[in-house]
C-alpha cells in the first residue's frame, strides 16, 4: 500500500476525537480486521458496512460516510446472534 492509498481519516482525526464518521475508503481497509474480530465473513462485514454507509448530503454537500456509531451496534447485534 502506497501513503496516497491511505485516507486521510486513517491518520487524522476530529477535534475532540469523537467523530462518529469514518469515510468509506477507510472502513474498506478495516473489513478482513472487524469481520475476524466478530466471526464474520468479509462479506458480511463488508455488506453491514454497505448497509450503514451514508451518501453525500442533499446529494451533493459533503461525503459519503460510515456511521460508526451504528455500524458498532450493528456488528454487535449480529455477531451475537
Amino acid at each position: 500500500m502506497r501513503p496516497d492509498d491511505v485516507p486521510s481519516d486513517a491518520v487524522t482525526s476530529s477535534a475532540p476525537g469523537l467523530d462518529p464518521d469514518i469515510s468509506p475508503a477507510y472502513a474498506k481497509l478495516q473489513i478482513h480486521r472487524v469481520a475476524e474480530r466478530n466471526g464474520l465473513s468479509v462479506q458480511q462485514a463488508a455488506k453491514l458496512v454497505t448497509d450503514h454507509t451514508e451518501g453525500r448530503a442533499v446529494g451533493f454537500m459533503g461525503e459519503p460516510r460510515v456511521n460508526v456509531l451504528e455500524l458498532d451496534s450493528a456488528l454487535r447485534h449480529v455477531s451475537r446472534g
